[in-house]
């Protein structure tokens, strides 16, 4: 059964194939291109479908060795390259079905085929491999074959100075995550991810292992885009609606994936988890704010992602990498939905981001607020999540509070009355279930998989207290924004946050120039 697992090789093999055939093919044109991506797009689905399967009935495995010493090709299939290959192969069919009419009559839609198709396949690579020199072939392709996806309008200076700032932290990236696979492959004696993980969960970790797992969180942390390197995933723009949709629901995720594959070697290094913790909540707190202060619908969208990385670094930083691995796959499908609707539904996200017009004061924020935190609670309570036995996931229920303050407050709002408050406590009660049951049931499936750890030491303490009051703080200043536009004392910090607190300005002058004036 190990050997016939090397047959899910034939799902990237397959859309890489297409790839470069669309790229070198002159004389088929797009239609030929679109007919190449959309098959092996199909048939990586069905190979997915396989994967499921094989890891439902069959439990995880690991193919055999394709190299030497250790190191070269494997596929390590088990719950969460499964559901990774499944998600990245149905975003990536819709991708390429979606891309056949937004990019009808480009003279260069056969090449975009062809270049979606790579990126699909590297990506395919990265999540299936059991290998750590697999990994990091896969890991860089993948940024490669999106460096030229962005530059797929090479005229336009803007995107030549996204592309531009994305490569450099790129490489930093791959430098981190290189010098920490030579330290676990010299601390471990070989490449195979599931004999690391095995060793690093009983409680074997030779010297070196630690400064390993912070060079993989800073690798994360580079791909995921945390404040202040965020620059280049909110100045995409000038790419293709479709590789946006990409980037946005499937590569930018690949930091978390990472973090979440080595999980129990990560655990061995409480440095690095307290790293992963404050890079990934502060970004997540700056850049909720940032989001609520943009006019474009689309740059709104990219903050958002750039708090939802910070949102699932924070919680694999806290040592809930289960719920990591669930909001990756909610994000991704999110996402997804809004870049490629980009006409209504778009406008739709927009006015989900969107608060009341007036501001419903003080008082009635702290009353929902407060009657969102009892929901959430005693629905967390409900499902055996407490202190004593879920910290991190009593801490990270500070983002369900926010979600069902502004669920409450605009319901309430919106029919007024008893019948509107009993509404919408009862939506609001609905919504935090599910929640929580979603949560139960992915620690349930990833379990063998995953570990679930309950970390209490000082540090990850404070963290959790500090970050409460931060998110509620956020909450808070959230609901309160319409009421705060017009406050003049205000204008200066609303300026900051509209621009970012300026960080990226400061990127853009460090990698040479303005938009304007950007050469790649």
């Amino acid at each position: 059964m190990a050997t016939a697992s090397l047959l899910i090789y034939l799902a990237p093999l397959a859309l890489l194939s297409a790839g470069i055939l669309a790229l070198r093919d002159r004389r088929g044109g797009p239609e030929r291109a679109l007919h190449l991506t959309r098959c092996a797009s199909l048939g990586a689905i069905g190979i997915a479908v396989a994967a499921i399967l094989t890891v439902l009935f069959a439990g995880p495995q690991t193919s055999p060795l394709i190299g030497a010493a250790g190191l070269g090709f494997q596929i390590q299939l088990d719950a969460l390259s499964a559901m990774m290959l499944a998600l990245v192969s149905f975003v990536g069919a819709v991708v390429i079905q979606f891309s056949r009419n937004y990019m009808a009559g480009d003279p260069r839609h056969g090449a975009f085929m062809g270049g979606l198709a790579l990126v699909l396949g590297a990506v395919m690579l990265l999540v299936l491999s059991g290998n750590i020199l697999q990994l990091l072939l896969a890991w860089t392709a993948t940024s490669l074959a999106l460096h030229r996806m962005l530059l797929f309008y090479r005229e336009r200076p803007a995107a030549r100075l996204a592309a531009r700032k994305k490569f450099l932290v790129a490489r930093v990236g791959d430098v981190a995550l290189i010098s920490a696979a030579i330290l676990i492959y010299a601390a471990f004696g070989t490449g195979e991810i599931a004999a690391i993980t095995a060793a690093a969960s009983a409680g074997s970790i030779p010297a070196g292992a630690a400064w390993a797992a912070g060079l993989i969180a800073l690798a994360a942390l580079l791909k995921s885009a945390v404040f202040p390197t965020h620059g280049w995933l909110t100045e995409v723009m000038e790419t293709p609606t479709p590789v946006s949709a990409l980037l946005h629901a499937g590569v930018i995720n690949a930091g978390g994936f990472l973090v979440i594959r080595f999980a129990d070697l990560m655990l061995a290094s409480a440095g690095a988890l307290h790293l992963l913790a404050i890079a990934g909540g502060l970004t997540a707190a700056i850049a909720s704010l940032v989001m609520i202060t943009q006019t474009s619908v689309k740059v709104s969208l990219a903050w958002s992602t750039v708090a939802q990385m910070g949102f699932m670094l924070l919680q694999c930083g806290f040592g809930a990498f289960t719920a990591a691995a669930l909001h990756i796959v909610a994000h991704a499908l999110y996402k997804a939905h809004a870049f490629l609707n980009a006409g209504a539904a778009v406008d739709k996200s927009r006015a989900g981001l969107k608060l009341p017009a007036a501001a419903p004061g003080l008082a009635k924020a702290t009353l929902a607020l407060t009657a969102a935190a009892g929901i959430a609670v005693t629905a967390g309570m409900a499902f055996g999540v407490t202190l004593e036995t879920k910290p991190a996931l009593v801490v990270l229920g500070a983002i369900l509070v926010m979600g069902l303050t502004h669920l409450l407050l605009r319901l309430e709002t919106a029919q007024g009355g008893i019948l509107g408050l009993t509404r919408a406590v009862s939506i609001a009660g609905g919504v935090a279930v599910l929640y929580f049951a979603l949560q139960l049931g992915t620690e349930l499936l990833m379990q063998p998989t995953v570990p679930l750890a309950t970390l209490t030491d000082p540090i990850t303490v404070a963290l959790m207290i500090s970050f409460l009051m931060i998110f509620a703080g956020v909450a808070l200043a959230q609901i309160l924004a319409p009421a705060w536009a017009a406050h003049p004392g205000l204008r200066g910090f609303q300026r900051s946050l509209r621009h970012g607190l300026y960080a990226n300005d400061i990127f853009n002058r460090l990698v040479g120039g303005t938009p304007g004036a950007a050469r790649v």
